[in-house]
């Protein structure tokens, strides 16, 4: 499909208006508590004029010419299109000026002799906020970029020219931009932040070199397509990137192919005459990767086949990502502070305007790029933390373990059955964190009694066939000491205890243990996991809403099943928001629609029900993982069967309101705030809810985690079905509120608490045990 089709079409689908069907945020969505900060963002004004439309064409040519050079060439040589910024992809042609007619006729002919009528028809004036407009803009910016050399790599932009080498771990990072067009609550901006690009140093052909000198050689070649079959890499003869599908075992570069002129040719020699490239091995295996067609093409995907010598692995290793000192070294490069990420936002800016071919092709389209904007936002009250009897106010906000020493917990279970697996020569360690535990555990009011160890032999098998013959209905918790990190020990355990014997369970590496000055500060954290394992309620905050329920939607994939997604549904159980009721369900569909809501939902208000002798009067409902192009789709699906399941569970009775909250951690928008003649990361608690939101949306940021290194990454929430008709103050300060209650961290997070816990379920279940979970752990937090 050509571009202009292509923009058509994303128009159509992105018609979605939320705001529209709420009469209590119609006129204004803006807050009003709190106190006011002013922000900087890292949006750029277009300096669009008052007047400025970008007009859209329909070329049609008689007769019909397939060549889309010739179609171009065609156009372009005519005098009445020369005197204009003009954009056409072979259909549809975009200019900065109108044509004086609405239908304009030419003629011409080609060096054949033949004569082509083309005829130009205005089909749209279209003015900034058009969506279609800003897919041109977004086409436009991403032409600037290129002129300062950019290279594109995905959706973003680096420059390979300034690389940042890391030698300690065989890496390059690329410095680039993420850029994007939107528009904004009162104009069309760009939005620009920095990114990298992630190379490792090695090429394929060392990566496989060194895995044949790992691993069994009759498994090597299963090994090695497990490794890199998926994975993206880049060939730095034309800065591309491919995704590798398979790997061609029986083609070498010796072997030919036909080029696009029907001549043969061998892929040595091919590289070395197009990029005078000269290959080491010739008896290297051939990568390949299918590149994608267009949508709605009928032409099969071409296949590509890559030298393992010439392809750079991009992205980090889960082997890469559990490396301590590696990913200390990257972040020391990747996480900027806010002054640094300004002055890099900055200078991009700069160049744009000292580059001569980006600027005028700016200032062609009206164009002139401005400074960063600035706003206000607002710093909400701070909360009190309810322990047991008492409350305590956090010195810091980010993280209130120190105050909560010497304080009860507001509930628990007493620890009186369970059992403790370890190695023979992990006992010792077994033995002190037991100890810990007990010492630990009574200040917190949570008492814990001396477990049965089981010693055995460092095998996952063993691990399980003492846990089947010693684990029992009456056991409260399983605590295993893994003698290492071995994904498949953990997973047998994981499976076992939450399938076969649904009992709540903790492991813990034996190197964990090793470190006898943080003995105490790591028991404290173990024994208050154990504490909400088992049903346990550790602190709250003051919740004014009555008979409130809290919910919270996760979708994940799942790591073996392909086209399998694992959907994680926590809802809250009482009053206080202190307890939860988990529900995970697999569905056969790579799709990001929950396809299983209804039977969730009806199991969360049973259990509502019988803890609170009646139905909850509120449903606030944050759900996780949806991207702005599946908004739609979350309306117009998922909402109508939360709102069948509340109809046909209430019958006669009043019907709970509903509310639900779209929740994006990944958003492009930064804030900073100036103090001390710097820039730094805005104080916790920070709303944004104007300027830099939408205008058909119910909207706003939150910053609600404290940034201990680099810029904070606020928080995106979007209301996109409403009923409970809370006031804008009331949504976000409930929200904030609920970023306070994830047991897993004595301290503010980034998300909602139940969107948290639904994270945490569903990546338990994609990656370790593949199947539902046994209702039987449905009111514990077994998977934290």
């Amino acid at each position: 499909m050509d571009r202009g089709g292509r923009i058509r079409r994303n128009f159509q689908d992105m018609g979605i208006n939320t705001r529209e069907t709420m009469t209590h945020v119609k006129d204004s969505k803006t807050g009003s508590s709190g106190i006011p900060v002013k922000v900087i963002t890292n949006l750029f004004s277009l300096g669009l004029p008052r007047e400025w439309q970008l007009y859209q064409y329909d070329v049609a040519f008689f007769p019909e010419l397939e060549s889309r050079r010739l179609r171009v060439a065609l156009l372009y040589g005519h005098a009445e299109l020369q005197v204009t910024a003009k954009v056409f992809d072979g259909a549809t042609l975009f200019l900065a000026q109108k044509l004086e007619n609405r239908v304009t006729e030419l003629s011409c002919e080609t060096r054949r002799g033949e004569t082509v009528k083309i005829t130009i028809t205005l089909i749209h004036e279209l003015i900034p906020s058009n969506p279609v407009c800003i897919q041109f803009l977004n086409i436009v910016f991403k032409k600037v970029l290129k002129k300062l050399s950019m290279y594109q790599i995905g959706r973003n932009f680096y420059d390979p020219s300034e690389p940042v080498e890391i030698p300690q771990h065989k890496m390059t990072l690329w410095p680039g931009f993420a850029v994007s067009v939107s528009q904004f609550e009162n104009s069309v901006m760009l939005c620009a932040d920095v990114s990298h690009k992630i190379l490792r140093s090695e090429n394929v052909l060392e990566f496989m070199t060194n895995l044949y000198n790992r691993v069994d050689r009759a498994r090597f070649a299963e090994t090695c397509e497990k490794e890199l079959v998926g994975l993206i890499v880049l060939t730095r003869y034309n800065n591309r990137t491919y995704h590798i599908d398979d790997i061609e075992w029986s083609v070498k570069p010796t072997d030919t192919f036909q080029k696009r002129d029907g001549t043969q040719i061998t892929y040595e020699d091919y590289y070395k005459q197009q990029y005078d490239a000269v290959l080491t091995d010739l008896n290297q295996p051939l990568l390949v990767s299918n590149l994608k067609t267009k949508a709605g093409s009928t032409v099969e995907p071409r296949i590509v086949h890559l030298i393992p010598e010439l392809c750079y692995l991009t992205g980090l290793s889960n082997h890469a990502t559990s490396d301590f000192r590696l990913m200390k070294d990257l972040s020391q490069e990747t996480h900027l502070t806010p002054e640094h990420r300004h002055q890099r936002l900055s200078r991009l800016a700069d160049n744009i305007q000292r580059n001569k071919d980006a600027r005028l092709e700016l200032e062609s389209w009206g164009l002139q790029l401005g400074c960063q904007a600035s706003l206000t936002g607002r710093v909400v009250t701070s909360e009190k933390i309810l322990m047991q009897n008492e409350m305590c106010m956090p010195m810091n906000a980010g993280d209130w373990l120190r105050d909560m020493r010497n304080m009860k917990l507001i509930g628990v279970t007493p620890l009186e059955n369970w059992i403790v697996v370890c190695s023979n020569r992990n006992s010792e360690l077994a033995h002190n964190l037991v100890n810990c535990l007990r010492r630990v555990g009574g200040p917190m009011g949570f008492r814990i009694e001396f477990p049965r160890v089981v010693q055995v032999q460092e095998s996952p098998t063993v691990f399980v066939r003492v846990l089947q013959q010693h684990v029992n209905p009456e056991v409260q918790l399983v605590l295993c000491v893994l003698p290492s990190n071995q994904k498949d020990c953990y997973d047998i355990i994981k499976k076992f205890l939450s399938l076969d014997q649904p009992v709540p369970s903790q492991c813990i590496l034996a190197r964990t243990l090793t470190k006898q000055g943080m003995m105490m500060s790591v028991a404290s954290k173990v024994a208050m996991q154990i504490a909400c394992k088992l049903g346990g309620e550790l602190w709250a905050v003051e919740i004014p809403l009555k008979f409130l329920m809290v919910v919270g939607i996760d979708i994940n994939k799942d790591a073996i099943a392909k086209g399998s997604s694992v959907v994680g549904f926590v809802a809250s159980t009482n009053a206080s928001i202190t307890r939860w009721y988990s529900r995970c369900i697999l569905q056969h569909t790579g799709a990001s629609t929950a396809d299983c809501l209804k039977i969730c939902l009806k199991g969360a208000l049973s259990k509502w029900q019988n803890c609170n002798g009646q139905l909850p009067a509120r449903i606030i409902i944050y759900r996780d993982g949806v991207g702005d192009g599946q908004l739609k789709m979350v309306v117009d699906y998922e909402v109508p069967q939360l709102l069948t399941v509340l109809d046909e569970f209430c019958g006669n009775c009043r019907r709970p309101k509903l509310s639900m909250v779209v929740v994006k951690k990944r958003c492009p928008c930064r804030f900073f705030t100036e103090a001390n003649r710097s820039l730094q990361n805005p104080p916790i608690g920070t709303v944004v809810d104007r300027e830099a939101t939408r205008p058909e949306w119910y909207d706003f940021f939150l910053i609600s985690q404290l940034a201990r290194q680099g810029t904070v990454n606020p928080t995106y929430y979007n209301v996109i079905y409403d009923d409970n008709g809370l006031k804008p103050d009331h949504m976000q300060r409930l929200t904030y509120k609920m970023c306070h209650l994830y047991y897993n961290w004595s301290g503010l997070i980034r998300v909602p608490a139940p969107c948290q816990y639904a994270s945490k379920l569903t990546f338990l279940v994609g990656q370790s045990i593949h199947r539902e979970p046994s209702l039987e752990l449905a009111d514990k937090l077994f998977y934290l």
